[in-house]
């Protein structure tokens, strides 16, 4: 399989996954409207103005929040200047305009890019990922970072995570709602709609913060291999983003800030880069290491043509 085969098929993933969790978004507003009374309807466009809102708050200052978050400092290119210099030349030769450059003080070697589009973009590393890898691997790591940016995974990725927010809040509605009496009396004069109603509910209340969040995995794991294949396609050197993760995975350090609303958009996982408890494997935002390992190392045997 060839890279453009891995990017075309990532894609039509992701596009797959968003339009499920924006029916489940809908499906859900649609219940809140029917056991509150005011109708589905007006459930369904509530649903729209409530992930609307958020996803425009997230578009614009998501970004800041990330990198605040994980302790990021600004660099200018008289600070890091050989890092600077090899993420200009990638942009240029990805076509893309140069991310402002940050870098995190924290010995777990990662990274992770941020922002709504490849004009609006940033780039963290840490500085145990530059202390620890060479200056191929490093551009390895940065050609997938870039790959995030000119592929708009940071934006979609913003996009789920607010998603994800968003049905938890509206699952915790729809329980609140049969619990506490909403739509009164259930209409009284059709029961068995209103069973079927509250069966429904009551199944989508426990369900959709669940399905949300296997979503929100799987759309991420999606991306971090287009990422993969799309950098080694920038660099044309698999092996270069194949040893980063090598050593990533040889170290296995957990990152100090780590947390779970920003662990998607790392590199390696923050909390455990190796992901390979059975748990781990189901619950991570990213896939196993080995196996995004082994993938790369099979586009060296696939020439990137």
């Amino acid at each position: 399989m060839t890279v453009y085969t891995h990017i075309q098929k990532n894609k039509r993933q992701s596009i797959f996954l968003v339009i499920i969790f924006t029916i489940l978004v809908l499906g859900l507003g649609w219940l809140i409207g029917e056991i509150y009374g005011t109708g589905g309807a007006s459930g369904i466009i509530l649903a729209t103005i409530i992930a609307t809102a958020m996803n425009f708050t997230s578009y614009f200052a998501g970004d800041k929040i990330a990198l605040a978050a994980n302790g990021a400092i600004q660099v200018t290119e008289s600070q890091a200047p050989e890092l600077y210099h090899t993420l200009e030349n990638l942009s240029m030769t990805a076509g893309l305009p140069m991310p402002a450059l940050y870098i995190i003080e924290d010995d777990a070697p990662n990274a992770f890019a941020t922002g709504r589009d490849p004009k609006h973009s940033s780039i963290a590393v840490s500085t145990g990922l530059l202390n620890r890898l060479s200056k191929t691997e490093i551009e390895g790591v940065l050609a997938h970072e870039l790959s995030h940016i000119g592929n708009y995974d940071i934006r979609l990725m913003m996009i789920t995570v607010v998603l994800v927010g968003l049905v938890m809040l509206m699952s915790d509605w729809l329980l609140r709602g049969w619990m506490f009496g909403g739509k009164r009396d259930r209409d009284s004069g059709g029961g068995q709609i209103a069973l079927i109603l509250f069966i429904v509910g009551i199944v989508m209340a426990i369900l959709s913060p669940i399905i949300a969040q296997l979503i929100k995995l799987a759309v991420s794991r999606s991306r971090e291999y287009l990422a993969d294949s799309s950098g080694a396609l920038l660099t044309r050197y698999p092996s270069g983003l194949a040893d980063a993760l090598e050593k990533i995975s040889t170290a296995d350090l957990k990152m100090k800030k780590a947390n779970h609303a920003t662990a998607h958009m790392f590199l390696a996982n923050p909390f455990d880069p190796k992901v390979t408890k059975f748990w781990e494997k189901l619950t991570s935002t990213h896939p196993p290491i080995e196996e995004r390992i082994a993938r790369l190392r099979a586009l060296d045997q696939d020439p990137l043509r």
